[in-house]
């Protein structure tokens, strides 16, 4: 039996008043759009994904999300018309649009199509399964995400009824959590219909909704700059062990005031000044050279210390940069390196438009709150202090682990 086609369209505007450039946001080092294509292509049920964007840098993302999974032929763009690229568009109508477009593009007809939420951060592989399956194979109609609910809803009725009132009890009666019935708060992360049905009722429930229960811990719609900033914050609790390994690098670039020092300068009489540097990290850089990996040291210092730091490593370098983001860029272009497969560790907001380009944004456990909530991956060790050491352990493994050790104390260069 030929397996169901199961089209999973994500709408994805370039315009926002909100939050402006909303689906481009990172949460966890990674655009709003590429977390939901990586969600959907992970997915087992998931055929193909369709992204509808009137935004060529929103489809230009989404595009590269597709190639860092391997799985660039699976994603397609489909530009959206103006009639239906404005504030008052419904999904639907995108979700219409998209599907007609695939179809005539594939000449393959979808049995069911999802419609994932971008402003959903938090929404998993798992989710979207269940709502896929739910129709595909368990013969709802419809399905949507759900997380159980628990809050006692109120009203204010004043200005029609005088009173406030209770929409899901009655004020006058408070039982107990366990005597009440089990609410369900739809989730806005992810649906899915039967396509014959969605496009005969033109909307996305109709017949037997099917409703996939998720964990109300990662249930979290991104409408304005404050839901944006709890997104970033809980990333690094939520996201699955966002670490990279060998296979994902093909550089490491790393700034050096306060991500391989701990950001402090001692300056003596004569206005010299000294850095404290950690030696596990000069063994954790010695090893990733040795691994094939190319290695950078880009800084805005202009003190000598820098250079003289990186010529003891055997690292190239680049300091004094004003504008870091274009000087990794031209690294990148004249050694034949992808910026998606550059692990770049900052820790201050200097370094986040290189985090913007580099694949892989890490923080170090010290760096500044905005630079940790831009982190893909975020250290357990402070800058100076053995993170890059760390950093190349995730790299390398056994290979570094077994074969060095970390001294307790940092040196002074």
């Amino acid at each position: 039996m030929t397996p169901p086609t199961v089209l999973a369209v994500i709408p994805a505007r370039g315009g926002s008043k909100g939050v402006p450039a909303k689906n481009l946001a990172q949460v966890g080092g990674i655009p709003l759009v590429a977390r939901a294509v990586r969600a959907c292509l992970t997915a087992r049920e998931v055929t193909d994904v369709v992204v509808t964007t009137d935004d060529a840098a929103i489809a230009d993302a989404a595009r590269a999300a597709g190639e860092a999974l391997g799985a660039a032929e699976r994603v397609h763009c489909v530009q959206r018309p103006p009639a239906i690229a404005g504030d008052t568009a419904t999904s639907e109508a995108a979700v219409l649009h998209a599907l007609d477009a695939y179809e005539a593009m594939h000449e393959r007809i979808a049995d069911v199509v999802l419609l994932v939420q971008c402003t959903s951060p938090f929404v998993t592989r798992e989710d979207i399964d269940g709502v896929a399956a739910a129709v595909a194979r368990d013969g709802a109609d419809t399905a949507v995400t759900v997380a159980p609910f628990h809050g006692f809803i109120w009203r204010d009725g004043s200005a029609v009824e005088d009173d406030t009132y209770g929409v899901n009890h009655d004020k006058a009666v408070r039982p107990r959590r366990q005597d009440r019935p089990q609410d369900l708060l739809e989730t806005g992360a992810a649906y899915a219909m039967d396509v014959a049905g969605f496009r005969t009722h033109r909307h996305r429930f109709f017949g037997h909704t099917a409703l996939v229960t998720t964990d109300p811990a990662r249930v979290l719609e991104i409408d304005d700059p404050h839901d944006l900033a709890r997104a970033r914050a809980l990333a690094s609790l939520l996201d699955p062990s966002p670490l990279p390994t060998r296979e994902d690098i093909d550089a490491v670039v790393l700034d050096f005031d306060g991500t391989q020092t701990d950001d402090r300068v001692l300056i003596d009489s004569d206005g010299r000044e000294i850095v404290a540097v950690h030696r596990g990290d000069g063994l954790g850089i010695a090893a990733l050279r040795r691994a094939g990996l190319d290695l950078l040291i880009l800084s805005t210092e202009q003190n000598p210390v820098v250079a003289a730091r990186a010529n003891k490593l055997k690292v190239p370098v680049l300091h004094g940069i004003d504008r870091k983001d274009l000087a990794l860029k031209q690294w990148c272009d004249e050694h034949g390196i992808a910026p998606e497969r550059v692990l770049y560790v900052g820790n201050d907001v200097n370094d986040l438009p290189c985090f913007a380009l580099a694949g892989w944004p890490v923080a170090v456990a010290s760096a500044h709150d905005s630079v940790r909530a831009a982190a893909r991956a975020v250290t357990t060790t402070p800058g100076g202090f053995g993170a890059i050491r760390e950093i190349a352990a995730w790299l390398l493994g056994p290979t570094l682990t077994s074969h060095l050790s970390t001294p307790t104390n940092p040196t002074t260069k």
